[in-house]
């Protein structure tokens, strides 16, 4: 079993509880210990004879069984006195192997000496050490080259190049060194470290340059590194020819850091970071740590005490409720090129542009991301979607918070699988021509100690004013988003999950939380900005920031603002300067809130109420080209005490499926895009629970109203299927030209009427009728020039559960002026129906 971090953040000793001797195995040899035993006594000198072997007469290596060259430090084994396998060490007072945290041995002054001076020594042990690098490893000095190791619960440590080998003297706590007369620092050379029972053969971590450059360095200074994922993290690579992991985290408040993990037993002592300068950033690469491995970052608070931290860049994380990040590289192999390759060829408002809204652990209880991309993406092609919309599935803690509140910007839930396993699902939707959106959630974070929450110790991710940091609504913290490298991690952040996961879109949430400084707060509870406005400037720039980078870096990806406000220009240009003085945020679409709001106010009334409420209807055409929209319904309106989309319909069953689906249908031919949440399209009456998902077996044939169901869903993807087939219903659906009522009035007959035109001119008829009754013979105004009218879709057909009142014939206009129009039509207007015509 793999060993985990501590389960608190309180401050570990430098010494914990000493693990129990181990048993002697065979392996152990007498030279080694004999040279261990006087390493420990501080009588051994470092010594250089070339050719000679400490490891024991006529051996030239570990025995068998024991980790071999390449193979790097291993994992504490039978035998080895080490850190305990729940990550407790030595304690104070007791003498474990090196004597860390014990009485320090004999430790050497003086001419000559190349040991570790005590301010560096106690640093190193308290991990407020900023540069291990200028100390441990190997430095020249005045009489040649001075080796010093730091590793605790060793019994010894030996250098090994291709010349020599030299056995280091045992300083005491863990510290060892050398001083040996060579003229330079060789170019590479090797650590053998003796435990009891166990000699490993491992690189110096200490020898190796900084693995970030100047210009990564520059770039994060100024908050601009658009790919900070390459730079920040866990990332197995090659450094000076070696194998391993460069591990990098920004954490400027701390007074050190070190790097725990599974690969040295959760005890952080022996692997210190350097501080690279004033970037705030700690850097340290592992020779041998590779894929797989389990860290986080201990850290040495302003005030002294210490905090185990996952990685905010971590790519991988463990499956909550544990917390560890995990190092990870990727191999999938992408096949969507000619998804990629097309997407961008047409403006995402001027496409068709459907929308069904996942929440991936629920919609099939128990799957995998690749047993999803089995089956999610076959479902949604039959019911003839553009595009899936997922709700947040970066790493989460709480499960019912659907994934709103995030500990991981940059990793996939664990609790589907591996990052590669969900590029898995993304690359089969593609293939099956599904663009993929994802909720991304910039807004605010949780408080949970052990990630981002005071990360070094001082508020670093969230705002150092309470009042600006807190936010009321969720208990979470907001981020800074003035600070430049906050602002960057979560610029970088957008882009990763468009160019790393190859998402098409992202669906920002709580847009309004964001740019409001008094959102949710009383008088008091907020400052005005610099101008005396309660606009969150920041907050402003941000937004711009961020959808200026995406639009530019990833052509064909759109994002869309959860913003339920009428703040000026959500979808404007930024550098478009609006009339409150503002450019535009950028974003391509923005969820349509009022209209959402009205029209199902409007349809949970009954019919005969319904003329009292008709402008709820008719006025998002007041403002409906003042944004780019998306008309969501989404799972905020049908969980716990909202109830489902057919529930909130008035009158028997029969009815309330009646009001559905005409209410779809009257959604599809509005203007703007169309978002529908799992289980609303086959009418499931209960509300939507994270802990089981759709009602599937509504739609099992041995079930009584299976037929019921099945209809709705029949509708859905008739509604998509002519959707994408009639470019009226989406070429212009920000253009006002592609827009006319017939009848926006008729309040006593509850009917509304209007024609949507493409680009080339061509029309479609939509007629809702929300009374149960039928209206023969109803006349409506129409363009003269159209010599008849065929029924396209009607949701009362009898295949989606209706009546079938139908108009089969195609319709002829007659001359007779009617709603301002030189001609007109007779329909017969199905109960509680929607119905669309073209031109025959």
């Amino acid at each position: 079993m793999t060993p985990r971090p501590p389960s608190d953040d309180s401050p570990k000793k430098n010494g914990a509880k000493k693990p129990a001797a181990a048993e002697k195995t065979p392996t152990e040899r007498p030279k080694a210990k004999k040279a261990a035993r006087k390493a420990a006594t501080g009588t051994a000198p470092a010594k250089a004879v070339e050719g000679e072997t400490v490891l024991g007469e006529g051996e030239s290596g570990p025995a068998a069984g024991e980790p071999g060259p390449g193979q790097g430090e291993a994992r504490p084994g039978p035998g080895r006195r080490g850190p305990a396998a729940d990550g407790t060490s030595p304690g104070p007072g007791e003498a474990g192997p090196g004597r860390i945290g014990g009485s320090p041995g004999p430790v050497a002054s003086g001419p000559g000496f190349a040991g570790v001076g005590p301010a560096d020594r106690q640093r190193l042990l308290d991990g407020t050490h900023h540069d291990p690098h200028g100390v441990l490893g190997a430095h020249p000095v005045p009489d040649g080259i001075a080796f010093r190791a730091f590793r605790p619960y060793a019994l010894g440590v030996t250098v090994v190049t291709d010349d020599l080998r030299a056995e280091l003297r045992d300083d005491g706590d863990g510290f060892f060194s050398g001083l040996l007369p060579l003229r330079a620092v060789p170019d590479s050379y090797r650590l053998l470290v003796t435990y009891e029972g166990t000699v490993l053969e491992t690189e110096d971590a200490y020898r190796f340059l900084p693995t970030l450059g100047e210009l990564d360095l520059h770039l994060l200074g100024e908050g601009r590194h658009e790919e900070l994922w390459r730079a920040l993290g866990a990332e197995p690579m090659e450094q000076q020819g070696v194998a391993g992991t460069r591990f990098t985290v920004w954490a400027p408040n701390a007074r050190g850091v070190r790097l725990a993990g599974s690969f040295n037993f959760w005890d952080g002592t022996g692997h210190p970071m350097r501080s690279l300068g004033s970037s705030g950033v700690w850097e340290l690469f592992v020779p041998a740590i590779g894929e797989g491995e389990l860290y986080k970052f201990d850290i040495t608070r302003p005030d002294g005490s210490r905090t185990l931290r996952a990685d905010p860049m971590a790519r991988r994380t463990e499956t909550p409720p544990h917390t560890s990040s995990i190092v990870h590289a990727s191999h999938h192999v992408w096949q969507d090129a000619e998804w990629l390759a097309k997407r961008a060829a047409r403006p995402a408002h001027e496409a068709p542009f459907s929308v069904y809204e996942v929440h991936l652990p629920s919609w099939r209880p128990g799957l995998t991301y690749r047993q999803l991309a089995d089956q999610l993406p076959a479902y949604v092609s039959d019911l003839g979607f553009t595009h899936v919309e997922l709700m947040p599935v970066a790493e989460h803690p709480f499960g019912g918070s659907w994934g709103y509140q995030v500990t991981g910007f940059y990793a996939p839930t664990a609790r589907l699988g591996t990052p590669d396993d969900f590029k898995h699902l993304v690359d089969a939707l593609h293939r099956a021509g599904i663009g993929v959106l994802m909720d991304w959630v910039p807004a605010h974070f949780p408080r949970d100690d052990w990630a981002l929450a005071q990360f070094d110790g001082r508020p670093l991710y969230e705002h150092a004013d309470p009042q600006r940091a807190d936010h009321p609504d969720w208990g979470t913290l907001e981020f800074d988003y003035g600070r430049r490298e906050v602002r960057n991690f979560l610029v970088a952040n957008a882009s990763y999950w468009c160019e790393e996961f190859h998402i098409d879109g992202l669906r920002v949430d709580a847009v309004a939380s964001m740019l409001y400084l008094d959102y949710s707060r009383e008088p008091g509870q907020w400052t005005p900005n610099e101008h005396g406005g309660r606009e969150n400037l920041d907050a402003v720039a941000f937004l711009q920031e961020m959808n200026a980078t995406v639009y530019r870096r990833n052509p064909g990806v759109v994002t869309i603002a959860e913003e339920s406000t009428a703040w000026d220009g959500v979808t404007r240009a930024t550098h478009h300067i609006g009339p409150g003085g503002f450019g535009g945020l950028g974003f391509g679409l923005k969820w349509n809130m009022g209209w959402m709001h009205d029209s199902l106010d409007y349809v949970s009334h009954e019919p005969i109420h319904r003329k009292y409420h008709h402008n709820e209807m008719t006025f998002s055409m007041v403002y409906a080209y003042s944004e780019n929209y998306v008309l969501p319904i989404s799972h905020d309106e049908v969980v716990h005490g909202k109830r489902s989309l057919v529930s909130k319909m008035p009158g028997d069953w029969w009815q309330q499926r009646a009001n559905m689906r005409a209410y779809l249908a009257f959604m599809w031919a509005h203007p703007g895009k169309q978002l529908l949440f799992m289980g609303q399209e086959f009418a499931q009456g209960a509300e939507w629970s994270e802990a089981h998902g759709p009602d599937w077996w509504l739609l099992d044939p041995a079930y009584g109203a299976e037929a019921d169901h099945r209809g709705v869903r029949d509708l859905v993807r008739d509604l998509n299927t002519t959707y994408q087939h009639e470019p009226a219903l989406w070429e212009r659906d920000t253009d006002p030209s592609g827009f006319t009522w017939v009848t926006g009035d008729s309040a006593d007959d509850n009917v509304f009427a209007f024609l949507r035109h493409a680009a080339d001119g061509t029309p479609l008829l939509a007629v809702s009728h929300f009374s149960p009754a039928v209206r023969h013979n109803y006349r409506l105004g129409v363009p003269e020039d159209i010599p008849a009218w065929r029924e396209v879709l009607n949701t009362d057909t009898a295949r989606y559960g209706g009546s079938d009142v139908t108009n089969p014939d195609p319709v002829k206009p007659e001359p007779q002026g009617w709603h301002g129009r030189p001609a007109s039509i007779q329909l017969t207007l199905p109960p509680l129906a929607t119905v669309w015509l073209r031109p025959a």
